[in-house]
């Protein structure tokens, strides 16, 4: 699997955008966008990505939830590429498939898992790949909770849900992916937010 975030202008507000790609660049890979963020200079990163001969660049899209900075590109995205859509919200622009919890999704040349992780939106996800220990998580502040915080059972219960997995990489709506300490830093959050980790210790 190769994850690569995709360059934005720079003078429009956006979240990062993440292409997944297959190792190999394999006709079965599922070329897929997580999350389109509101720059139209994205457009021409992904035209300038190695997609792969004979495979349209970009085959479907994840949302890992519904706000405009994650989302507004969405009708350039699906006018020019035509991918299937997953969202955990229905009302998600261009939506082909409801995710929920627990469900399975191909991305690239690998699977991963669904984590409903309410709290920042109600439609938040995470998607997790147990081969590669590969976590996106959006906009959820799963390395930020804090004990000042108020966070709904949903959101602490999916957090130590995370906090069980083996997780090398995790990948955020802004800023740089963390690549060390993942589980440690999981732990430590949920804790820090008082959660059943906190409780048992």
């Amino acid at each position: 699997m190769r994850i690569l975030k995709l360059a934005s202008s720079g003078n429009i507000y956006t979240s990062n955008v993440y292409l997944v790609l297959g190792s190999f660049s394999q006709l079965a890979d599922i070329n897929t966008l997580v999350d389109v963020g509101q720059d139209p200079a994205i457009l021409a990163s992904i035209e300038q990505a190695p997609t792969g001969i004979g495979k349209w660049p970009v085959e479907q899209v994840v949302l890992t939830h519904d706000h405009s900075d994650h989302s507004a590109l969405m009708p350039q995205v699906c006018e020019a590429f035509h991918p299937k859509v997953f969202a955990f919200s229905p009302n998600a622009y261009g939506v082909d498939c409801v995710l929920r919890d627990g469900d399975a999704i191909r991305m690239g040349d690998q699977d991963f898992e669904v984590i409903h992780m309410p709290g920042h939106s109600s439609d938040s996800i995470c998607l997790y790949n147990p081969a590669e220990g590969v976590l996106f998580v959006g906009d959820s502040p799963v390395l930020s909770a804090s004990a000042t915080g108020t966070y709904e059972a949903a959101f602490l219960a999916a957090l130590e849900k995370l906090c069980a997995l083996d997780v090398r990489r995790i990948y955020f709506g802004h800023g740089s992916p963390v690549t060390e300490r993942c589980n440690e830093r999981l732990r430590e959050s949920s804790i820090a937010a008082g959660g059943l980790l906190a409780i048992a210790e």
